[in-house]
């Protein structure tokens, strides 16, 4: 379990992912669905590292030891999702019984023409979003997602939908790039969204208390914000059983202020609200937690950051980093 979730191999493979789109696209997704339980079969026999991970976050979310019965819905939950996926990239949203809240507020934020950052999680759906491109044409949306982690799932997206898969923000590149292809789709008055819950392999993070134990989050989202000055808003696609789905928006922020000063202390801050919603919803809807390796960490290695030193970490790690984003901003606006 103290592997981190990068080093996880692809579930069930490329082989295995293509044959659910094939069964789901010509026999249905009530057909495809009986398919959900040699998969849940699968992990819970055979990827002991997720079955144990999946005990651990249950066992903390429900207030209870987790039974195997319990994980077995756990991963049941998530190949529900996963097989979805197929339906809901390829525009296929009949069948589906989706409730959004928060909508308002969302649509008062990308009125200002500015951009958007959706800050989502591995908590349920994150493809339920694409729902409100259906509602909203007007939106243009870019995801930021890491494409060499899944390349079953990447190579899937493009043959559902292309042009979902031309706007897609490649997660793999490095920091400033990324910062950089964030900053040109919100000028263009895009919705990007990304998810802000795990930190890449050497990526500074945050320590702050979730479900009862301190956890590490990623900085650099917040940092990006900052300096993109646009509203934030955070969606949770949260799977209800069966076909229904409930699309929660939230607003965080119009416009996150940073001073060079109290960085440390504000992104400390930030992260701490922001777990505490995503607590929150997990407690609401426990099965949809989708991260399974050990979220909290070791707590025996020493190299682990503590609350206390973690805001000296990140003022370090991304002094550096921060220069370099300004620089390649200004070299942009005068060639």
């Amino acid at each position: 379990m103290s592997a981190h979730w990068k080093q996880r191999p692809e579930g069930g493979g490329r082989f295995a992912i293509w044959l659910i789109r094939g069964i789901a696209r010509y026999g249905g997704r009530s057909v495809a669905r009986m398919c959900l339980y040699p998969i849940t079969l699968y992990f819970l026999l055979v990827r002991g590292p997720e079955r144990r991970a999946s005990r651990t976050y249950l066992t903390r979310v429900l207030g209870r030891k987790a039974g195997l019965w319990a994980v077995a819905r756990h991963i049941h939950t998530f190949a529900a999702t996963i097989l979805d996926r197929v339906f809901l990239l390829g525009g296929r949203f009949d069948g589906f019984d989706v409730r959004v809240t928060g909508l308002p507020g969302l649509h008062e934020a990308m009125e200002r023409r500015q951009g958007v950052l959706l800050f989502g999680s591995h908590l349920g759906s994150f493809e339920v979003m694409r729902v409100l491109a259906q509602q909203r044409s007007d939106y243009k949306i870019r995801v930021v997602l890491d494409k060499a982690h899944n390349p079953a799932m990447t190579q899937l997206l493009d043959a559902l939908n292309p042009e979902i898969a031309a706007g897609v923000i490649d997660a793999g590149q490095d920091g400033p790039s990324i910062a950089m292809a964030i900053k040109q789709a919100t000028d263009e008055g895009a919705l990007v969204a990304l998810l802000v819950d795990r930190a890449r392999p050497g990526e500074p993070a945050l320590n702050t208390r979730f479900l009862g134990r301190e956890a590490p989050f990623p900085t650099a989202p917040w940092l990006i914000a900052s300096a993109l000055k646009v509203p934030v808003v955070l969606a949770f696609g949260l799977y209800l059983e069966g076909h229904r789905y409930h699309l929660a928006f939230e607003r965080f922020s119009d416009s996150i202020a940073m001073p060079r000063q109290q960085r440390a202390q504000a992104v400390l801050s930030l992260i701490q609200r922001y777990a505490a919603r995503l607590e929150h919803h997990a407690r609401a809807a426990p099965y949809n937690w989708f991260n399974f390796y050990d979220f909290w960490g070791n707590e025996d290695e020493a190299s682990t950051p503590s609350t206390a030193d973690a805001p000296r970490i990140v003022a370090i790690d991304h002094a550096d980093a921060d220069a370099a984003v300004q620089r390649r901003v200004a070299v942009r606006r005068n060639p």
